[in-house]
């Protein structure tokens, strides 16, 4: 059972979490304010940013916006991406993600990505000390395998501490956190926020609309996602979305928040008409029929063992 993470005026928060990564670049402020008051309407409690979004301009405009509610939100960021998990680069990545924000403390700090030449007892030493500070009241980590949380989580508990959120990337045409991520993440306890749920806009249809977006602007989205089969995935999702009535993206986020993990799908957009089919899937009812009839339009990743007569 993954736990339950709180505001800190004790709500637990949001099933859907609101990723803020266009604030500031794709999204102006007009837009970006009109998108978490949107996300705020439909009971969105959480969210998430990094230091190095946008330039710094999403925490900004993130901060701006959650500062007058702050006990109310669950503020996310993130750090060390660039320039290792070392102690000093992480404080001082946080100390700019604090100006950036206007905030002093955060609810969750992840580190961004894994960083295989510094000690992992110094980073987690790190964190710990942050915790004991105020400075953050939850520790995350984001793009970790397995191994790399349960190291973590080990060395977090020699220090009176623990890993308690982690950030993979899930959607129909990426489920490799099924094999080993989600069931050590139930072992642990350890709550999950799925970015990418809609594939990089993939699953929303728009491209064979010919519309604009992360897989025609970025190379990294094209090597992950333009593949046929995940086109031919994309397609079949818009086709089932026609027969129920409902939008692709909708039941995309919905089918990620459906797995027995309980993952909290981190949602974005550029606009509020983009946000809305997302935030819809909160209140999606998805049948184990319909849960099936998803899974099956791409290829489930094989079990984590080759023993496949005891899997």
């Amino acid at each position: 059972m993954t736990q339950t993470l709180r505001t800190l005026s004790g709500t637990p928060v949001s099933t859907l979490t609101f990723g803020t990564m266009q604030f500031g670049g794709a999204a102006d402020e007009a837009a970006s304010r009109a998108m978490y008051d949107a996300a705020r309407a439909a009971g969105v409690t959480h969210f998430d940013t990094a230091v190095g979004y946008t330039d710094g301009a999403s925490e900004t405009l993130t901060g701006i916006f959650a500062r007058p509610e702050r006990e109310e939100v669950f503020l996310a960021t993130k750090v060390a991406f660039d320039g290792g998990a070392g102690r000093a680069n992480i404080r001082a990545q946080f100390d700019t993600s604090r100006r950036q924000l206007g905030i002093d403390w955060v609810d969750l700090l992840y580190i961004h990505r894994w960083d295989g030449d510094t000690p992992s007892e110094e980073t987690f030493s790190t964190l710990a000390e942050m915790q004991d500070q105020g400075l953050i009241r939850h520790i995350g980590v984001s793009n970790y395998a397995a191994w790399q949380v349960m190291k973590a989580q080990s060395i977090a508990r020699t220090l009176g501490t623990r890993i308690d959120a982690i950030q993979p990337m899930y959607s129909l045409v990426k489920r490799q956190a099924e094999v080993e991520i989600f069931p050590m993440a139930q072992d642990q306890g350890i709550s999950v926020h799925a970015y990418s749920p809609l594939g990089g806009g993939l699953l929303t249809g728009k491209y064979a609309r010919g519309e604009v977006g992360r897989l025609t602007e970025s190379e990294m989205y094209r090597q992950r996602y333009d593949t046929d089969w995940m086109r031919r995935a994309a397609q079949a999702l818009t086709d089932l979305a026609a027969e129920l009535g409902t939008h692709p993206a909708t039941l995309a986020v919905a089918w990620t928040a459906a797995h027995p993990a309980q993952p909290s799908p981190i949602i974005s957009a550029r606009s509020v008409a983009q946000l809305a089919p997302s935030l819809a899937a909160q209140g999606y009812a998805m049948t184990p029929d319909l849960y099936a009839r998803l899974s099956a339009l791409g290829p489930a990743p094989p079990p984590a063992t080759d023993r496949l007569e005891e899997a």
